[in-house]
């Protein structure tokens, strides 16, 4: 046996199939059955959007709590979601845990509920986060079901959302297109007190052709006629925030993030926007981890282009402190080749082994990953051998 190697696990997660903490144990277990004697790190990472909690809690154990809280889902039909304390009066909210789109059937994702989608359940975790004591917010977006630019959130904390007639709007993207005014004087005051941070990686607007609407609403169910009636609210709402506080935030980078959610905190709060990936890579302690490793294993659904736009294995590459780093991946897709060729990956390896259609590549995740993972491990013990005989 070749001597003991240090080897980091940092995936993010597999497009639905598995989560970043059950693809991490899904790597690890199968390269420890081919190199029992190697210390493994796992370090499950993500982006700010769904799975994010989970990564953190997995990362850092007995450090965070995790608390449940009764809210809704992005429909208003009553859940149960978690937020995170993280100590030193610090707290993290995931959107997607509340108003994420995985809580919707594919059935569910149509039009008429793509306008009625609301952030409100997001709100009510937040409201847990203050009343705990909570100082420092993170709020992770990414995966929403909604298009109402954090409308139902500030609702959720006080704001009041006026038509012309003075009757509060109903909760969805679609009735901002009747608002009239806001009422700002029962909004939670705690929000101007406290630093509340935006973990998100979107650059997008809130309107126009690639703003929150047009990006983003068509995979929550909305179709052309949904898409044009939600931008146009959506551009109501930014005219009424620039009107109730001063702040022109239509056009601002990343207001379009999880429909526009941004738009709204920037507008309402004192928020700043951080990319997620580097926001869960101090969470998570990524870059302490990685120091003294001999291999850095990263992974994700599909490895394309977008991985080089700030994706989670990007953000493992470039925190991986001189070790070489392997991209393990459901699939390649367009630009893939220019992975490597970027020096931010040493390989790039696809983990289907035999032909298979998406569905039972996604039911097989986790064998997959293990068993490439399995094979990568011999192929290192193998590569260091002929290296002491001399092989270049």
């Amino acid at each position: 046996m070749s001597p003991a190697l240090r080897v980091v696990v940092a995936p993010d997660s597999f497009g639905g199939a598995l989560d970043s903490v059950a693809a991490a144990t899904a790597i690890a277990r199968g390269w420890i059955s081919s190199r029992p004697d190697d210390e493994i790190v796992q370090i499950p990472m993500a982006d700010g959007g769904e799975g994010t909690l989970a990564a953190i809690a997995a990362a850092r154990g007995d450090e965070v709590a995790r608390h449940e809280v009764a809210t809704t889902d992005a429909l208003g039909r009553d859940i149960t979601a978690e937020w995170l304390a993280l100590g030193s009066g610090a707290a993290f909210v995931e959107m997607a845990a509340a108003s994420g789109l995985a809580r919707l059937t594919p059935g569910e994702r149509t039009p008429a509920n793509a306008r009625l989608a609301s952030t409100r359940g997001t709100g009510r975790l937040i409201r847990a986060a203050l009343d705990s004591g909570a100082t420092r917010l993170v709020v992770g977006l990414g995966g929403s079901a909604t298009t109402d630019g954090g409308a139902g959130l500030l609702v959720e904390l006080g704001l009041r959302l006026l038509d012309a007639r003075g009757d509060n709007l109903p909760d969805g993207g679609g009735a901002l297109a009747d608002l009239d005014h806001v009422e700002i004087d029962a909004l939670d005051p705690r929000l101007a007190t406290i630093e509340i941070i935006v973990a998100s990686d979107v650059t997008s607007p809130l309107t126009g052709p690639r703003g929150a609407a047009a990006s983003f609403s068509p995979q929550k169910g909305a179709d052309e006629e949904a898409v044009e009636a939600l931008d146009e609210a959506l551009g109501r709402w930014g005219a009424e925030i620039r009107r109730a506080t001063g702040r022109d935030i239509v056009d601002e980078p990343g207001a379009g993030a999880a429909g526009g959610t941004t738009a709204g905190l920037l507008g309402f709060t004192a928020a700043t926007v951080r990319p997620g990936v580097e926001i869960v890579a101090e969470l998570v302690g990524l870059a302490a981890a990685c120091e003294g490793a001999d291999l850095v294993l990263t992974g994700e659904g599909r490895a394309d282009e977008q991985t080089l736009a700030g994706k989670a294995a990007l953000g493992v590459a470039r925190h991986a402190d001189k070790a070489p780093v392997i991209l393990l991946c459901g699939a390649l897709g367009p630009g893939a080749d220019i992975l490597e060729s970027s020096g931010a990956f040493a390989v790039v390896q696809p983990i289907v082994d035999r032909p298979m259609d998406l569905e039972t590549a996604m039911a097989d995740t986790e064998r997959l990953l293990a068993n490439e993972a399995a094979r990568l491990a011999r192929s290192i013990g193998v590569g260091r051998r002929l290296g002491s005989r001399g092989w270049r």
